[in-house]
């Protein structure tokens, strides 16, 4: 049985700045955009009757690399006191191919975005063994969620 993921939906406090984020710091397009109300049967959030919006983000790619943005809107799902600023065990990595890792850190750092690690160039041996080189930039959106932003820079065919 094959498998695609085709999104992963997070959490937010405030739609809007995430929207922005999402648009300016990865290069995301507003795909669909939609209130709902819950049937408090799927999710295992909130519960029946609880107000929605789910913004979905779409990366280039028209089947896979969405993100779907869902905040409570009634009532409001209580935050966190503190936002995330390390990854453990439940939180996820995400990893973004970038076309341009620095301009993804000046678009993130003009949104006040917590930068865990400025763009640094490093290496890899790929799955095909190849070397592959990167500049990378690693950061929280504004919930606190971590991303790599990796812009390819050459790969060795040694």
């Amino acid at each position: 049985m094959a498998s695609i993921v085709k999104r992963t939906t997070l959490i937010v406090r405030d739609i809007e700045a995430s929207v922005r984020w999402y648009e300016q710091v990865l290069g995301m397009s507003v795909w669909m955009d939609t209130d709902f109300t819950l049937s408090g049967v799927g999710l295992a959030c909130g519960k029946a009757g609880d107000k929605t919006h789910l913004v979905i983000m779409q990366a280039d790619d028209p089947k896979i690399g969405m993100i779907g943005l869902l905040q409570w809107v009634d009532p409001p799902l209580p935050a966190p006191d503190e936002i995330p600023r390390s990854v453990s065990y439940g939180n996820p990595t995400f990893v973004v191919e970038a076309e341009d890792a620095k301009a993804s850190c000046e678009a993130a750092r003009a949104l006040g975005t917590h930068i865990h690690a400025e763009p640094h160039e490093w290496s890899v041996k790929g799955h095909d063994g190849r070397q592959k080189h990167f500049l990378s930039v690693s950061l929280f959106d504004p919930d606190g969620y971590f991303f790599e932003c990796n812009q390819v820079l050459r790969i060795d065919d040694d």
